[in-house]
């Protein structure tokens, strides 16, 4: 049985697209970056983190696998987490208008054969946003609980001028990788980063 270590209705729908049966599990993992420590670093941990909480839940069920994801918005290797709220949420959006960032999504699983890991980087270029797109945007509610305070799978979606990578990995799961890592038939990726940096230029 699959376990997906999140509580992220994304992450289900992603998972449901690759028609695979899975079950929820509900696990708490404090998502605080180290000092010192890099935001492609501090992604692959955090769904590392998720993934081995979850496992420690079901490790003893024969034929178990878990999955755990993290998704972050980075510009000038800053991470850009969930808004605390709209103000914040407005603060995040004039900085990543009219710029170019980056979405890290790292996905690991872990079964009776160990732990495999993934992640997808992909290059997103906004438009100059006025205040009262942000504005207008913001008060929808949808940039609460995201990442970066946008979904791109909503209404931010307009917002986008360009993108370079993955655009399931932008909401939440980077469906092509993981679809690899759940494959025992594939070789499972380690290094997706850098791959999609050198697409956009």
């Amino acid at each position: 049985m699959l376990y997906l270590a999140s509580k992220s209705p994304r992450r289900a729908e992603l998972l449901e697209r690759l028609g695979l049966t899975y079950r929820l599990l509900d696990v708490d993992v404090p998502e605080v970056r180290a000092p010192g420590e890099g935001a492609a670093a501090y992604v692959r941990r955090v769904a590392r983190d998720k993934a081995r909480a979850g496992w420690s839940l079901v490790a003893t069920e024969p034929g178990a696998r878990v999955l755990g994801a993290d998704t972050e918005v980075v510009l000038d290797e800053e991470v850009f987490g969930k808004p605390a709220d709209a103000a914040d949420a407005e603060a995040m959006l004039r900085r990543l208008s009219g710029r170019q960032h980056s979405v890290l999504s790292a996905v690991t699983v872990i079964d009776g054969a160990g732990e495999r890991d993934a992640l997808s980087t992909t290059l997103v270029r906004f438009a100059a946003l006025t205040g009262a797109q942000i504005s207008a945007y913001v008060a929808t509610g949808e940039p609460m609980g995201k990442a970066g305070a946008y979904a791109i799978q909503g209404r931010a979606e307009a917002f986008v001028e360009h993108l370079a990578g993955s655009y399931s990995g932008v909401m939440g799961l980077p469906v092509h990788e993981t679809a690899r890592l759940l494959d025992p038939g594939a070789d499972a990726p380690t290094e997706e980063a850098g791959a999609r940096a050198a697409v956009a230029g």
